[in-house]
């Protein structure tokens, strides 16, 4: 069938079938089908949609357009795991998810990617790492995983080439939005790296993409769905973004806290949860613990034993970085010439955060990008960034922190990021009530 048909089919409403949908995708990778094609068939998804089989069937398609890893060959004696973020301030879980979930007996190969508009990008807090190599050839993957147990690293043009080109089309065609498309786009790449379970963390609030609750359910029951309905056992927690993440957002400030709550030297309670949540889950798919509560110990242990400090201080050395990094970090990761509390100008309690402004503000500094071609600065970003309830006033008030620390570049842009900072936060009475980060669990 011609493209155009399929395109047709969609159009007025119809179902494709899994063949219509594997040589629409495989016209895609070749280039027989255009992109005035793509951005059609993209349009007609959006608003006509997909029924379960239809998003099984695209997903499997784009992920089949490229290379699939098989571990089996390597014998390894554990399950391949991994976790997907749908991104948000200050979101440091993967650095320190991957190497708890490699200390407890699993396999990580954590594809992961760059920033996204006001959030941050893992590969972009690994970058800040002298000589990491977030792109390394199969060989070396291969052997990173044996010895360490886990690697994050980037995807590159072998892993669903058919969705790296359709993302392409939808960021300049309005069909971004588009749940089925959302949800092949992740789990293509997720499949591609020939995973046995898979946790999903889809966030909502203020910080996130998907900034409506309801909006984020609908799109964690899609991928729980689809990933199952592929073969892969996934289940999604949805989580707060109404505050940053820990206390820091910044490449690497991002990388230090990562370091100091694995190697015990301070933890954000927060932070702390979410990732021993997302990693409990994860031991139970995974086999390796028979429930959520024996899992969550084991995370606890191998925190507060060191080992997941071990293994990522041996996942960097074996991807080029320094091999003192745990032991020496403010040796190697960048420091910003400028560093100015910010404080707010009324005295009482962070009633709200606008978190999108925080992440908005560290891009402005050169934490992000603004265009494709950015160069990223490492050194500037956010610490000491403050959470709802704190105690807030003038610089010098009793019982009351700043709002947030800036690392910036030079003073103007300090200056600037300074009231951004203040205006992202609003000062009130009472505080509001604490309420868990993990908001809601989703399983087939």
């Amino acid at each position: 069938m011609l493209p155009q048909e399929i395109i047709r089919v969609k159009r007025d409403g119809g179902r494709l079938n899994e063949a219509q949908i594997q040589r629409f995708i495989q016209g895609v990778t070749s280039g027989a089908v255009t992109e005035g094609q793509i951005a059609a068939f993209c349009m007609a998804v959006l608003f006509r949609g997909m029924d379960l089989d239809e998003r099984v069937a695209l997903t499997l398609a784009m992920t089949r357009s490229g290379t699939v890893l098989d571990w089996k060959p390597l014998n390894l004696p554990g399950p391949i795991l991994d976790k997907h973020s749908t991104g948000g301030v200050g979101d440091k879980v993967s650095l320190i998810l991957a190497p708890a979930i490699a200390a407890c007996g699993g396999f990580v190969p954590m594809i992961s990617g760059r920033g996204l508009g006001h959030t941050g990008g893992t590969l972009d807090k690994l970058d800040s790492i002298p000589g990491y190599v977030s792109l390394p050839d199969r060989t070396t993957l291969e052997r990173v995983i044996r010895d360490a147990g886990c690697a994050i690293i980037g995807a590159t043009d072998a892993f669903a080439p058919a969705d790296k080109r359709v993302y392409a089309v939808r960021d300049i065609t309005a069909t971004v939005e588009s749940l089925d498309l959302i949800t092949a786009s992740i789990l293509s790449k997720k499949l591609a790296a020939g995973l046995d379970a898979l946790v999903m963390d889809v966030k909502f609030g203020s910080g996130a993409f998907m900034a409506e609750f309801d909006d984020a359910v609908a799109l964690a029951e899609s991928i729980v769905t689809v990933a199952t309905g592929a073969g892969m056992p996934t289940v999604a927690l949805l989580t707060d973004m109404n505050e940053v993440l820990g206390r820091t957002a910044g490449n690497a400030l991002e990388v230090r806290e990562s370091i100091d709550l694995l190697t015990g030297a301070g933890h954000d309670p927060r932070l702390y949860e979410v990732t021993a949540a997302l990693s409990a889950e994860l031991l139970v798919l995974g086999g390796l613990c028979p429930d959520t509560a024996a899992a969550r110990t084991r995370f606890d242990d191998v925190i507060s034993s060191g080992a997941a400090a071990e293994r990522f201080g041996r996942m960097v050395s074996a991807l080029g970085g320094p091999a003192d990094l745990m032991e020496n970090p403010d040796r190697y990761l960048a420091s910003a010439p400028v560093v100015r509390e910010v404080h707010a100008d009324a005295s009482g309690s962070i009633a709200a955060i606008d978190t999108r402004a925080l992440g908005v503000a560290v891009v402005a500094l050169g934490g992000g990008r603004s265009r494709v071609q950015d160069p990223i600065d490492p050194a500037v970003g956010l610490s000491a960034v403050a959470g709802l309830g704190a105690a807030a006033g003038p610089q010098g008030s009793p019982q009351s922190g700043p709002l947030a620390i800036v690392h910036a570049r030079s003073e103007d842009e300090a200056e600037a990021a300074a009231d951004a900072v203040r205006a992202a936060f609003t000062i009130g009475a009472p505080a509001p009530v604490p309420t868990s980060p993990v908001a809601r669990r989703l399983a087939h």
